[in-house]
């Protein structure tokens, strides 16, 4: 399992802690994202944070503590505020703006809830760089005046996927596009989805032009009495459309599916085997098969949907595709399972065809 902290205190302290107590982690993340960048946008770690810099102003507007925590993680760990900056900007520097002709991508979201399902559940393959599973870590987070947060990120990144204590959960899926904003980085768009009391509260956070960049944030939450629901943002910088059926179960993968998104960004996630699309066809697919044969939409199916290897390497347990550049091959990372309804979570490091999942307490 992978490392766990347990964070208290002020934005400044839990900042600190994650930086010193994780401190591997972060190195970790600076050195993948060093050699990321490269591969991606041709640039040097120096120019990676020169463009982090210009989303400082939107930040301290947006949520001031945010800042503060980042400040800590860089003293605890004792590197520049600017490189932690940039890991928190990463989807924005890697990926917005992208020019390349070939991408490999990864990240199957499933979302479940009441008709389709007795409780509202919503769990993903998290499929990046196979060297990343040296960077994860668990994150228990106890701030005043905010649900308590357990997350799993990357070494230095303050949001990413997790549920906390007010039932509020987040699955996250990237988006490749030609354009961004110097707004909000949308991993500070997912802290702030878990920095919530409820969904509308939740939806506020990301809605309009707040967030820099495209993505897909699958978002539930279940209020502890048997009332739940899921919903599919697409944010981006040019404002958020919803892309949730209403029966019950959603799905979402690595394309843009939104036709109001489509109208202001282009959809860089190009690759001469299909991935996304067909990842999101099998889900889909598997969904139906397990509801036309009155199979109870839980956990464990949750597991068997997330370690499903139909169309390897391109399945929803994914494999690195070696015809595509190296630095474009990815793989599940971790998978994750959050029963928003019991506020329990499921998390299995690695490919979920290979290892198991662990409930995490």
């Amino acid at each position: 399992m992978i490392k766990r902290l347990e964070l208290r205190g002020s934005s400044k302290e839990i900042g600190k802690a994650h930086g010193s107590e994780g401190k591997e982690q972060v190195f970790q993340s600076l050195e993948t994202y060093e050699k990321l960048f490269h591969g991606y946008q041709g640039i040097s770690w120096k120019e990676a944070r020169e463009r982090a810099l210009p989303h400082l102003k939107a930040i301290e507007s947006y949520d001031a503590e945010m800042i503060e925590e980042m400040e800590g993680i860089a003293i605890g760990a004792g590197v520049d505020f600017e490189d932690i900056l940039a890991l928190n900007a990463r989807s924005e520097i890697a990926l917005a703006g992208y020019k390349g002709t070939s991408f490999s991508d990864g990240c199957t979201a499933i979302g479940v809830m009441p008709p389709a399902a007795s409780e509202t559940i919503i769990g993903q393959n998290w499929d990046w760089k196979g060297r990343q599973k040296e960077s994860l870590l668990l994150l228990d987070i106890h701030s005043e005046n905010k649900p308590s947060i357990k997350m799993v990120t990357e070494g230095g990144i303050i949001g990413k996927i997790g549920f906390n204590s007010a039932g509020v959960g987040v699955c996250f899926n990237a988006l490749i596009t030609d354009k961004k904003s110097d707004a909000i980085p949308i991993h500070l768009g997912l802290r702030a989805v878990l920095n919530s009391h409820s969904l509308p509260e939740a939806i506020s956070k990301i809605k309009g032009e707040q967030m820099a960049s495209a993505a897909s944030f699958l978002i539930g939450s279940d209020d502890g009495n048997g009332n739940g629901m899921a919903v599919n943002g697409e944010v981006s910088p040019f404002g958020m459309d919803y892309v949730t059926e209403n029966n019950g179960t959603l799905v979402h993968t690595n394309h843009i599916c939104s036709n109001v998104v489509k109208e202001h960004l282009k959809d860089m996630n190009e690759f001469r085997q299909d991935d996304s699309m067909l990842r999101k066809f099998r889900a889909e697919q598997l969904i139906q098969i397990a509801r036309a044969s009155n199979q109870s939409l839980d956990e464990e199916l949750f597991k068997t949907w997330l370690a499903d290897t139909y169309n390897k390497p391109n399945s929803i347990n994914h494999f690195p595709n070696h015809m595509a550049p190296e630095h474009r091959q990815m793989e599940t990372v971790f998978s994750i399972i959050m029963n928003l309804s019991k506020r329990k979570m499921f998390l299995c490091v690695g490919k979920p065809s290979e290892s198991q999942f662990e409930e995490i307490l």
